[in-house]
């Protein structure tokens, strides 16, 4: 039996609500969470270990600055690469290791409380928002596309849509009855549509580049 992306936004499957009003997800919910945050944690060693190499030599060229375009070398060059005054896939190797680490807890049956998973959406909300303002500045600013970037980004955006689906069904935020009906099966046109309107957006950046 395969797990669709309709399983993970219903949660079929095991997800308990304990007499403490503590309550766990399903085990899609919970690997969707593991192998987003794994993703996203590759993509921020890989990002740390290059700009490391960069540090140590100005002139060293990633592997994935591919052309004018998609280099990974000037995102990292950037002032916008260190927003908080250190490299910003440092928070990445922190942050998506705690996903991950929510991910487990919930397929060894962990169950947690309402103020849990609320930190928890405004930790995913935090990540997607820096990840559209970065998403800003590679495309009008820096004028460049960083491919283990846009991984993380793919990553974020899938994990904030099922997080924040997840506590609406679960009256953990407020939410009409049709839009818990809706997310209960069609979650997963949430993420894709947004991701598609970035696609749409760096398509349009470089539509002269694509094409020539």
């Amino acid at each position: 039996m395969t797990t669709t992306l309709d399983d993970v936004s219903s949660d079929s499957g095991h997800q308990e609500v304990s007499s403490k009003g503590a309550i766990g997800g399903s085990r899609a919910f919970a690997w969707l969470l593991v192998i987003t945050g794994a993703a996203g944690l590759v993509a921020a060693w890989v990002i740390t270990l290059d700009k490391f190499k960069l540090l140590e030599n100005p002139n060293f060229v990633p592997g994935c600055s591919l052309n004018p375009v998609v280099s990974c070398g000037n995102i990292m060059k950037s002032d916008q690469a260190a927003a908080f005054g250190f490299p910003n896939p440092m928070l990445g190797l922190v942050a998506y290791g705690m996903v991950i680490c929510v991910g487990m807890s919930i397929l060894a049956g962990g169950r947690f409380r309402r103020w849990y998973w609320l930190t928890f959406n405004a930790g995913t909300l935090f990540g997607v928002g820096f990840c559209t303002w970065l998403q800003f500045e590679s495309l009008y600013r820096i004028n460049s596309l960083c491919l283990w970037c846009c991984l993380a980004w793919v990553a974020t955006i899938f994990m904030f849509w099922y997080v924040t689906s997840f506590n609406l069904r679960k009256g953990l935020l407020p939410a009409p009855n049709w839009a818990k009906t809706f997310l209960s099966e069609f979650t997963w046109v949430l993420p894709v549509l947004h991701i598609g309107i970035i696609g749409m957006l760096i398509l349009t950046r470089w539509w002269d580049f694509w094409t020539s």
